[in-house]
């Protein structure tokens, strides 16, 4: 199978289109990016069919029906699949097929490690990633999101709460008393910057880079 799509972008394949699978997959087309969606599961390879630029039917467990699926051609695979077996066997397929980056997604330690040793690019954990997503978030309500961008360094979404508002941005002190940066601050569509005299409003957001504990430190003494 022979694929021309250009130059320039990137080449996805997703493997495996239960709700991760299919929701990496329908984002990633969203985009504009070619994607070629691979299951076991017709039903779930016909509701992806007009929303992907392809969409198949194949056992990823064989590496010839990945190779004739085109997947030889691809940048990029995920593998989504629940099943340990398959699962381990798609990310092993895909390397040996020369897809130069594999992402796959681990259910436990073990599966974590085996992964590993077949030099998957990552190994994601869908389940506690999301979940440690919300306990941030549930912990303190003031946190909107946040992005790690190092082992312990993260940058927050911090909502301005009543009582900071009408104070200037140097009164919070970021770098003398937290050691965080203040990245901007963003006022409904507008971003406006970091300048120490700007005065906050209720529900301004703070983007804030710091070490967690330095966050942590931060939001409880608000």
């Amino acid at each position: 199978m022979e694929i021309d799509m250009g130059h320039g972008k990137r080449k996805f394949v997703v493997i495996g289109l239960d709700i991760l699978g299919s929701t990496v997959a329908r984002e990633l087309a969203s985009f504009g990016n070619h994607v070629l969606g691979i299951c076991t599961d017709e039903d779930r390879v016909n509701e992806l069919a007009d929303c992907l630029s392809e969409a198949v039917i194949a056992d990823a467990r064989d590496a010839d029906a990945l190779r004739e699926a085109g997947v030889d051609q691809y940048d990029v695979a995920v593998v989504a699949i629940k099943n340990l077996e398959a699962n381990i066997l798609a990310a092993m397929n895909t390397k040996l097929l020369g897809v130069s980056e594999v992402w796959a997604k681990a259910s436990t330690r073990v599966h974590h490690a085996i992964l590993t040793r077949l030099d998957v690019d990552r190994v994601i954990h869908p389940e506690q990633e999301v979940g440690r997503h919300i306990a941030q978030m549930l912990h303190n309500p003031q946190v909107r999101d946040y992005i790690r961008v190092g082992e312990h360094t993260h940058v927050v979404d911090f909502a301005v709460p009543e009582k900071l508002a009408d104070h200037p941005l140097a009164d919070l002190k970021l770098q003398d008393r937290f050691e965080i940066r203040c990245l901007g601050l963003v006022r409904g569509p507008d971003y406006i910057g970091a300048d120490a005299d700007v005065r906050l409003q209720r529900d301004d957001k703070l983007l804030l880079l710091g070490h967690r504990k330095s966050l942590f430190k931060f939001t409880e003494s608000i």
